[in-house]
């Protein structure tokens, strides 16, 4: 082989990687299929099909949506402590029989949902506040609690199996997605779950 066609050769294949990563994305090619990652979406090729996914690293908080597709980095956060309470007596000191058996302070029932009910200190997060607490989801501020003071929040799981074994006690960064006006009715928490952050822009005007 010549000189000549050794050049010719090298600047070929330099030109046709070059093409693969002047969009800014880097494929792994594996025979027609290849691969990319690049700014969270993991892009597949297979052929002439191309099928793009969303990627989140797990310690990546700023990467979590909810299911309006809205990026939670918009939100102001903040550290707390938060625990896991029930409705039972050991967390609430009422029993089902009481009247007003798992009723919150606003008057809604608790709910574990895509949008729970949670505690907190009301000086702190006023009733009506949304919250995104990483590892439990959304929690709306319905419910006050004698040992909830500061920046500390209860979040309402629907047994006391489900607390100790799904959160117990924990230090998190919380997103503050709305922060509430002191009111909360379950009209509001039926339509934050049926639409999600969207809700919030229809009181909102």
């Amino acid at each position: 082989m010549n000189g000549k066609l050794l050049v010719s050769i090298i600047a070929l294949t330099i030109m046709v990687l070059t093409s693969f990563v002047s969009d800014g994305y880097g494929y792994n090619a594996v025979g027609d299929r290849s691969i990319q990652s690049t700014f969270g979406v993991r892009e597949t090729k297979e052929g002439q099909h191309v099928s793009k996914k969303r990627t989140v690293s797990a310690g990546s908080l700023t990467q979590v949506i909810d299911k309006n597709e809205v990026l939670l980095d918009q939100y102001p956060k903040v550290r707390v402590v938060a625990t896991g309470y029930y409705a039972g007596y050991e967390s609430t000191g009422k029993h089902p029989s009481h009247p007003s058996y798992g009723v919150t302070y606003s008057g809604v029932k608790v709910r574990r949902d895509d949008y729970s009910t949670i505690a907190a200190d009301l000086r702190v997060f006023p009733i009506g506040t949304v919250l995104y607490i990483p590892g439990y989801g959304y929690g709306v501020v319905a419910d006050k609690g004698g040992a909830i003071r500061g920046n500390k929040i209860d979040l309402y799981f629907e047994t006391k199996q489900d607390v100790f074994t799904q959160w117990g006690k924990k230090s998190v960064d919380v997103y503050i997605v709305r922060r509430g006006d002191g009111k909360l009715t379950e009209a509001f928490l039926n339509t934050l779950n049926q639409k999600g952050i969207a809700a919030m822009a229809e009181v909102t005007n």
